[in-house]
């Protein structure tokens, strides 16, 4: 999966920000150099020229070839955005104007790139935790094997001719595979006259369940339903509805407004899960984070390259 470029917004305002935070190119030539692996880009650029070229030529290079330098990109943003104080410009003729400006330009470089700093971070930590899953399943034979056992039965429910009866298999299954990632699964219930098909807990948050396998998409009052069984319950209870065969785009729209309180699971997620490239607790923590951070509450597998 490619790193996310830089935005044209976020490369002017980073331009802005170098602009104004020093007044001195002796002092922007030492911040650069500090910032930068690559000493010789700054040593590159022409210091005889106007400050605002030098640190335009130095950015178009970087951002030229983004998947090169993307790293130092990345670097140069963080240490801008990190400058919190700016009184070395309140010294100087007009230093109080100055100053405000600087600030301002790095809090709208901020506001641009902090989202993508986030993005970043979390992509680190997803690769993290794979990697400590692959080494940890690889000391774990009798969860491996259990694995195998599952996907074996998925792959008899999936060829099985009656369609009557996946829905309910897949429950079943479902509740073995919450149960071998230690999720405290409670199997299917009914409260006041509304059936779900079970419930785990994740992180201290409670998630009510529903697995459905229909030829077709599951549409938005589907959707709705579920929806609204969660918001019944307490205020730290969240929904994951598990289609086989996917969601109708309205459904998805509707509910990626506001505040969701369900994410969606397709077939894809489920194989990543049973074909051990990605153990359930990441998925299920990283489609909740984007949730949470975009409210689009649909993030299949092979947007996370699995």
């Amino acid at each position: 999966m490619k790193s996310k470029r830089m935005s044209p917004a976020a490369i002017n305002a980073l331009k802005e920000a170098l602009c104004s935070i020093y007044w001195y190119k002796n002092e922007l030539r030492s911040f650069l150099t500090n910032c930068l692996n690559d000493r010789s880009l700054v040593a590159s650029l022409d210091w005889n020229n106007y400050k605002r070229q030098i640190v335009s030529d130095l950015v178009d290079i970087l951002c030229s070839e983004q998947d090169k330098y993307l790293s130092a990109l990345t670097r140069l943003c963080f240490e801008t955005i990190s400058i919190t104080n700016f009184s070395h410009l309140e010294l100087i003729d007009g230093g109080k104007q100055k100053a405000e400006r600087a600030k301002n330009a790095v809090n709208q470089l901020k506001e641009l790139v902090e989202p993508h700093q986030e993005l970043k971070k979390e992509k680190e930590q997803l690769e993290a935790r794979k990697k400590a899953y692959s080494e940890k399943l690889k000391n774990n034979k009798a969860v491996r094997e259990k694995l195998a056992q599952l996907n074996t039965s998925f792959m008899g429910i999936a060829t099985g001719d009656n369609a009557q009866t996946k829905g309910y298999e897949l429950e079943k299954l479902m509740y073995d595979i919450f149960e071998l990632f230690d999720l405290d699964p409670k199997a299917s219930f009914r409260i006041t006259g509304e059936q779900l098909d079970g419930s785990f807990c994740l992180e201290g948050t409670e998630y009510l369940f529903e697995a459905k396998w229909h030829t077709q998409l599951i549409s938005a009052h589907d959707l709705d339903s579920f929806s609204m069984k969660v918001s019944r319950k307490l205020d730290n209870t969240l929904g994951v509805f598990l289609s086989m065969n996917g969601f109708s785009e309205d459904g998805i729209r509707a509910h990626s407004v506001g505040r969701p309180n369900i994410i969606l699971m397709d077939g894809s997620d489920l194989m990543a899960v049973l074909e051990e490239r990605i153990d359930l607790v990441s998925l299920l923590i990283r489609k909740k984070r984007h949730a949470s951070q975009t409210g689009e509450i649909y993030l299949p597998a092979y947007k996370l390259g699995l």
